[in-house]
């Protein structure tokens, strides 16, 4: 009889109870007919300009280099980076607006292709959001929380539906852009969750999955079998403790031997004909372009997988943002309507709920110097817009109203929260209701608040 330890005795213990929490949990999470079968963000990191893409304000073309009224900030904090400048001068945007389709949305001249698909867009004008910096802006919008540790909202999807293609991981993310901020591993972890839900990182160099191609002078068949022999070592020592992280690793193992013939075939983009890729832009043939991850987003899609996340860095325009904001509409404009367009021509943009958008807006007024023709923004949380396509939502409409300034929300103000909820909500899913006990505390993706945003709904 092996000897067992007390620390061995507690982990048994632990595991045991979390394995049949996890299974009562799953079998009661109350669901209703789902809007949407697959998710994909396009996450623009760094903070977007609102008022140079989406939120036009004619009003101020004349109060150009005017300080922002105090009546405007209402004493709202400024971050570190401007707080200390003389004056805080209004800038509009250099960038021309006018409205498209039959919807008559404005879109300013940075995204001649997103302009073309409006009617099939539904923007939210009213996004907020409580944190000002990056780190836990991002955080925030993909946890939940500002601070690090909670799952992501792909881990929270995964774990609350499960996969449709036991081939493929249920949640992928996907990085393009250059510079910018750091995307840390856990924006697509799985926090407190058991790790099989994390989010897998495809990476555009070598293989697209770290170890995925067997070592060398190692074939298939020995891999198969080291797999199975791994694995009944697993399972007997699972037996012994109860630990769910044991039952997590023969689960991935499998998985990585079924996706050594997924994959290749997934990144094949070069099968892709050629009028679909130049419909996505010259950089689709690119591995590790905003583009190629837009078409490779669509084609896990069709695979069934539930959440691709793609991150795109370069936003974060603080200094000559027109030279910079141009080069990322260059780099993300064509890709994000492109994939709209071929989801639709395909007939899944009705069960897929595409959303475009960063962790936060940009301000009205100038940070550093203010040229004729140049100019920075620094973050704002208080107003920004993001958009959604497909999945229920209402095409050609646009929710909320900005003040003159596009610094605070006249009406209808949207919560990050608010959004989460109104996500698990296409998906079937009562964001109060899908739960992990965690520490003695029933936590979710919502925390204690969020509400869903009918009103943008079809």
């Amino acid at each position: 009889m092996s000897k067992i330890t007390r620390r061995d005795f507690m982990s048994g213990m632990c595991g045991g109870i979390g394995t049949m929490a996890l299974s009562s949990l799953l079998g009661t999470v109350p669901t209703f007919p789902a809007k949407v079968k697959r998710i994909i963000f396009l996450f623009q990191s760094g903070g977007p300009s609102q008022m140079d893409l989406f939120d036009h304000k004619p009003s101020l073309y004349g109060l150009r280099d005017t300080d922002l009224p105090d009546s405007i900030r209402q004493g709202q904090r400024f971050t570190g980076m401007t707080a200390t400048q003389d004056r805080f001068p209004v800038v509009p945007t250099l960038f021309d607006f006018a409205r498209h389709g039959e919807s008559q949305a404005w879109v300013s001249d940075l995204l001649p292709h997103t302009a073309k698909i409006v009617d099939d867009l539904c923007f939210i004008r009213t996004m907020k959001t409580e944190a000002i910096n990056h780190d836990p802006a991002i955080t925030f919008f993909q946890t939940g929380f500002q601070l690090a540790g909670r799952p992501s909202i792909g881990a929270w999807l995964s774990y609350g539906l499960g996969s449709e293609n036991e081939d493929l991981p249920a949640f992928i993310a996907l990085i393009s852009g250059n510079g910018g901020q750091p995307l840390y591993d856990r924006l697509w972890g799985s926090g407190f969750l058991p790790t099989k839900y994390q989010g897998v990182k495809f990476r555009s160099t070598k293989d697209p999955v770290l170890y995925l191609s067997n070592p060398e002078g190692v074939d298939s068949q020995t891999r198969r079998k080291m797999i199975d022999d791994v694995g009944r070592l697993n399972e007997m020592r699972y037996q012994d403790f109860g630990d769910p992280e044991i039952q997590t690793r023969i689960a991935q193992y499998e998985m990585a031997y079924r996706m050594q013939s997924s994959v290749p075939e997934l990144t094949d983009i070069q099968s892709e004909p050629d009028h679909v890729l130049d419909l996505y832009g010259e950089d689709s043939r690119k591995p590790g372009t905003y583009a190629y991850n837009c078409l490779l987003a669509r084609r896990m899609s069709e695979r069934g997988v539930r959440f691709v996340q793609l991150f795109h860095r370069g936003w974060d325009n603080h200094t000559e943002l027109p030279e910079k904001i141009r080069t990322q509409c260059k780099d993300t404009d064509q890709a994000s309507a492109a994939l709209v367009t071929d989801l639709k021509q395909r007939g899944m943009l009705d069960d897929t709920l595409v959303i475009w958008g960063g962790e936060f807006g940009r301000t009205v007024y100038c940070q550093g110097p203010l040229t004729p023709e140049d100019y920075g923004r620094d973050h704002h949380p208080r107003c920004f817009t993001v958009w959604l396509a497909g999945g229920g939502v209402k095409p050609g409409f646009t929710y909320g109203t900005t003040d003159d300034f596009s610094y605070n929300i006249v009406d209808k103000p949207v919560y990050v929260h608010d959004l989460h909820a109104t996500i698990l909500h296409q998906l079937g899913i009562d964001h109060t209701q899908l739960t992990y006990k965690f520490q003695g505390r029933h936590y979710r993706l919502t925390d204690v608040h969020g509400n869903v945003i009918h009103e943008i709904l079809a």
